[in-house]
């Protein structure tokens, strides 16, 4: 009997503990849920055509808002920056031979026997590496790259190339710069969740190629916010899917239809004129007048951007709508830290009382 008597009075103990255990794991879920109800969401639209700086500008708030990189992300960037060196090398030199560049009778020599290996496979070999070492040795194919704008290679793959010898050492691992320069093109539709003073972001990007943008329809009817990016140092570059179009000019039309399509009808906008420091080298010996005619600001940096920023803002028929703007470096991360903030305190706080929820 006593034995029967303890043991029902340890279960009843037992039970009311986790009465109580239970009691305060729904009180905490609770308190996370109104938490999370009460926090201001603010949904983004990332657009932009290819190579505008979008998918640097998301690994910016990689770093900024989420501490980095993970191991799994490093081991995949490097993997993607040691196959660029032999897809980019590949791609200068066909150039080289088909521009017929100044390059030495034994560095054509070694490029043809390097494609033969990349036509066979364009996976990374340290055999292949070494033939990318000694071509880039040759000071007729550095030459060559600066004319990269008349060939489809990225303005970042030099980089690469002088690293060479770090890239393929064993114990690699991809700094933030690395994988900041390092380029993939977007495919399909990515999301971003972070926090923000106090506002719960939710970051939507997608592709930026032609074959990509059928899919932006369709992520308009629930963002409170689009962020177009738009590369301003391309006005002398063409497309990568036709190269008889203007990369810049395609960007400025792109924007005009997004701009004043009924989708995006009440949605505030924000334009990142994007890789300013390149613009700002090129102007000096470049003139605006390649994509625009009518520009007449000469080799001006200032009268360069804001000639161009003009265009974009003419574009959007909608006379109420908001259109604010930034000039950026998606690779410099103190300069898009300061552009966050200078939108926290415009952009961001506008957005959300129009919302209601300040």
């Amino acid at each position: 009997m006593g034995q029967s008597y303890s043991s029902k009075k340890k279960k009843l103990q037992l039970i009311k503990k986790q009465r109580i255990k239970n009691q305060k794991i729904d009180d905490q879920l609770f308190a996370k849920t109104n938490t999370k109800n009460n926090k201001k969401e603010l949904s983004v639209l990332l657009l932009g055509t290819g190579e505008s700086g979008k998918s640097t500008f998301l690994k910016q708030m990689m770093i900024i808002n989420k501490g980095g990189f993970t191991h799994s992300d490093c081991e995949t960037y490097k993997k993607t920056i040691q196959t660029n060196l032999i897809l980019h090398m590949g791609a200068l030199f066909k150039s080289c031979l088909k521009n017929n560049y100044e390059i030495q009778p034994k560095t054509k020599d070694l490029g043809h026997e390097f494609l033969k290996l990349v036509n066979i496979s364009h996976d990374y070999t340290l055999e292949k590496v070494g033939f990318v070492k000694k071509l880039w040795q040759d000071s007729g194919l550095k030459m060559a790259f600066k004319k990269k704008l008349q060939f489809q290679i990225p303005d970042t793959a030099n980089y690469f190339f002088d690293k060479i010898d770090t890239i393929t050492d064993k114990d690699y691992k991809p700094t933030d710069q690395d994988i900041l320069l390092c380029r993939i093109p977007t495919t399909g539709v990515n999301q971003m969740t972070f926090d923000q003073n106090d506002t719960l972001w939710k970051i939507i990007d997608v592709g930026g190629q032609r074959s990509e943008r059928r899919k932006w329809i369709h992520q308009f009817e629930n963002v409170d916010l689009l962020i177009y990016i738009v590369a301003l140092s391309e006005y002398d570059q063409k497309l990568f899917e036709n190269l008889d179009i203007n990369r810049l000019r395609e960007s400025l039309e792109l924007f005009g239809k997004i701009s004043n399509n009924n989708y995006f009808d009440n949605k505030n906008c924000v334009l990142f004129f994007n890789k300013i420091d390149l613009f700002e080298d090129k102007i000096k010996t470049v003139d605006l007048k390649k994509c625009f005619p009518d520009y007449n600001g000469g080799l001006d940096f200032e009268a360069g951007k804001h000639f161009i920023k003009q265009k974009f803002i003419e574009k959007s028929e909608n006379s109420k709508r908001n259109i604010f703007s930034h000039f950026t470096c998606a690779t410099n991360t103190k300069n898009i830290e300061r552009v966050i903030d200078a939108m926290n305190i415009t952009v961001i706080e506008y957005v959300l009382k129009e919302d209601g929820f300040l």
